[in-house]
């Protein structure tokens, strides 16, 4: 069977190649054409397009960039179309993919969604929208289900899939990785600026503003698969500070504390049970056009899915040397990171065990074929 996948960033492209896994163990025969990253060629089939090409940040910026995604909406109708696919597949990235979404309807093609626009957080009416244009849902946070189910929507949770990717990735020896990639023996502070431009030079300044306060710690960048080095060089500006791209797993896996960007990232980190600081800071015209129509208490997935303050949310204004710099000591203190480690183990209860990617495979080619 064919199958046309659709992500938008670096978190999808990690998701989408778990799912292609999936799908080609059910359907070994699969046709997967797709937009995606690297981790979703090194799987297989044939893409499309880079999401590096189309990653703008909040609404400014796709205001400034509209013309290029109407010109990019057009070429993705045009070569489903071609392709033909049985099912088209998307994951998060509701600014273009419901539009997609919309279009394919019309046209007759299946459409399944992996991964839920987060319609819980902003303009809730697009519920209505969701419900004509997508036939099935596959949802990864546990109370959507019971969201959609306000709307008379019956979606599917299927279970987090960070939870197998971190399940499944392979061990390190922090010996070597150390001496791999420059490491001292002092204490790890990962830095996780995000994964786009605007986002990581907003960000991360502000986090490198602690080093020569913290120089019994040594503050390592994780540097995002979408970037280059030559980005992040201007930045580093002190022996204390240590870039390693791509490898953000198993830098977690050994850090000690983290800040990091609200989005995935935060998520991630809580379950490698690494203590953070979540920081956000965007476009002031996008930040002021988000406040009012977000109606959400969080920012970071931790907190929203436990529904109470796990983590520290440094947003906008707030997010500044001196505040940043007492949140960081509080999270290196024993107390408050006993009891950030018993609110990790539970969070990682409620998200449910192993397995999204297959439950949510299964689901998809039952369908086709019923």
């Amino acid at each position: 069977m064919k199958y046309y996948i659709i992500v938008g960033e670096a978190s999808g492209d990690l998701h989408g190649s778990n799912l292609m896994k999936a799908l080609l163990k059910k359907d070994p025969q699969a046709d997967i054409r797709f937009w995606g990253g690297d981790l979703m060629q090194n799987v297989g089939g044939t893409l499309v397009k880079h999401y590096k090409e189309r990653q703008f940040m909040g609404f400014a910026e796709v205001i400034f960039n509209l013309r290029k995604i109407l010109g990019l909406i057009s070429f993705c109708k045009s070569d489903i179309e071609a392709f033909n696919p049985d099912v088209i597949i998307f994951i998060d990235n509701s600014g273009f993919n419901l539009r997609i979404a919309k279009w394919a309807k019309t046209q007759n093609f299946k459409t399944h969604y992996y991964i839920s626009p987060q319609v819980w957080a902003s303009r809730a009416s697009r519920v209505e929208n969701i419900k004509r244009d997508v036939d099935a849902m596959y949802c990864i946070l546990p109370f959507e289900k019971d969201f959609y189910s306000t709307y008379n929507y019956d979606v599917n949770f299927v279970g987090h899939p960070l939870i197998d990717a971190i399940a499944d990735r392979p061990q390190i020896n922090e010996a070597v990785f150390r001496k791999e990639n420059q490491l001292s023996e002092l204490p790890i502070i990962a830095l996780l600026p995000g994964s786009r431009k605007q986002e990581i030079t907003k960000m991360l300044g502000v986090m490198l503003s602690l080093v020569e306060d913290f120089k019994t710690y040594q503050f390592v960048i994780a540097g995002a698969p979408s970037q280059d080095y030559d980005f992040y060089k201007p930045f580093i500006k002190s022996e204390n500070i240590k870039f390693i791209p791509n490898k953000t797993y198993d830098l977690l896996s050994i850090s000690y504390a983290a800040l990091v960007t609200s989005g995935t990232a935060t998520l991630e980190t809580a379950l490698f049970k690494v203590p953070q600081v979540v920081c956000y800071k965007a476009n002031a015209i996008s930040y002021q056009i988000a406040k009012r129509i977000i109606t959400l208490k969080y920012i970071s997935l931790v907190n929203l899915i436990m529904d109470r303050e796990v983590v520290t949310e440094l947003i906008q204004g707030d997010l500044n040397k001196k505040r940043l710099k007492k949140e960081l000591l509080a999270i290196l203190d024993s107390e408050k990171r006993d009891q950030m480690f018993l609110d990790y183990y539970e969070l990682e209860q409620i998200l449910g065990g192993q397995g999204a990617s297959a439950k949510a495979a299964e689901l998809i080619v039952s369908s086709i074929k019923s």
